[in-house]
């Protein structure tokens, strides 16, 4: 039986496109160990697939000043090590990394234990962690075309990104039936993202008075966000975090509004649900949601509202622009290539595992 080690964390975008390969994996009956973070997000939400975990130790490298910075790289260390006793224990046919900084000790561990690493590059450019690891890896696979141009030719692919088919799913009897919303008017779904949720929230219930008249809300606030006082809005509706529902709201669910994390938009793309993107700026990121949000914009998926216009007055104005050019973009989806590339991503794993198996 084949044997794979999975590995990413620091935000939900380097760890649900795993849950994406999962059936493959489970019908080619292949042996799954998830290597994270000891308190990162992974940690919870691989959990819940009851996929074998282990946890180590992992530091972040930043390009600014932090006091963690005297701290981290003896982390980054550990993880090493601790990666090295794990890896040669287990020893895995293939590291299969979706990258963030916990990923980077693993792959560092399999290089020295000569155990092949496929990684996958989410944005437009690479990040910090996979830049590291492209030189241990043999092949580094990518959401974009567009990103070939920054990785070396003879290891790099452009396989778009793995994308949760369950997501296609939904039921809108359900989707109704879950949020007691109705059938006459649009709905909107908000989401945040795991992390930089907090504006767009503080934003979209200041404007629910004025959205409100023409639309309705799904708003996913994120873990610790619910506003109680909006409990019994007419036409809003809002979740920490929604699980095995989430097909079944995405079916009801005429447009997006949400940041531009590339795991996030390319599920959008695959439902072919239009968005209207607020990217994280440079000032909280290294700009790589404004790339993608930008590549999705000059394709016609999507529409960019920029993190510095955005106000109350902005958003109502953007939103109710947005809707009335539905199927501008809706046109555009139909034919995106980025939508899915689950079976691409699969097929060069099998065909790794095929040269070590």
């Amino acid at each position: 039986m084949a044997k794979i080690i999975l590995t990413g964390g620091g935000t939900a975008g380097h760890v649900i496109p795993h849950f994406a390969l999962l059936p493959y994996f489970q019908k080619d009956n292949i042996d799954l160990i998830y290597i994270g973070s000891k308190n990162g997000i992974e940690n919870k939400l691989v959990r819940e697939k009851s996929i074998p975990y282990i946890s180590i130790s992992s530091g972040k490298l930043r390009r600014y000043f932090d006091i963690k910075n005297f701290t981290d790289p003896f982390r980054i260390v550990a993880g090493f090590f601790q990666s090295l006793f794990h890896l040669a224990k287990h020893r895995p046919d293939l590291v299969f990394s979706k990258g963030g900084f916990v990923s980077v000790p693993v792959i560092a561990a399999a290089w020295v234990l000569r155990i092949p690493v496929i990684a996958h590059e989410s944005d437009m450019t690479p990040g910090l962690a996979n830049k590291l690891a492209t030189p241990l890896s043999k092949k580094i696979l990518t959401t974009f075309e567009e990103t070939l141009a920054y990785l070396p030719k003879n290891k790099s692919v452009f396989t778009g990104s793995p994308v949760r088919q369950s997501l296609k799913t939904g039921d809108k009897h359900i989707g109704y039936a879950f949020t007691k919303l109705n059938l006459h008017k649009p709905i909107i779904m908000v989401m945040g993202g795991s992390l930089g949720a907090q504006k767009i929230n503080r934003i979209l219930r200041e404007a629910l008075p004025l959205l409100l008249e023409d639309f309705q809300v799904i708003h996913l606030c994120g873990s610790g966000n619910l506003d109680l006082t909006l409990e019994d809005k007419e036409g809003y509706v809002q979740y920490e975090y929604i699980g095995k529902e989430l097909p079944h709201l995405f079916a009801i669910t005429d447009f997006m509004v949400s940041r531009a994390g590339s795991n996030a938009i390319n599920e959008f793309a695959f439902l072919q649900l239009p968005s209207l993107l607020i990217p994280l700026s440079k000032s909280a990121s290294r700009g790589d949601q404004i790339l993608n949000a930008n590549a999705f914009a000059s394709k016609g998926y999507a529409q960019v509202l920029f993190e510095e216009r955005l106000t109350v007055s902005t958003f109502v104005q953007e939103v109710r622009g947005f809707y009335e050019n539905l199927d501008h973009y809706r046109i555009h989806l139909s034919t995106a290539k980025e939508s899915s590339g689950t079976e691409n991503v699969y097929s060069e794993i099998v065909s790794a595992l095929k040269k070590e198996v």
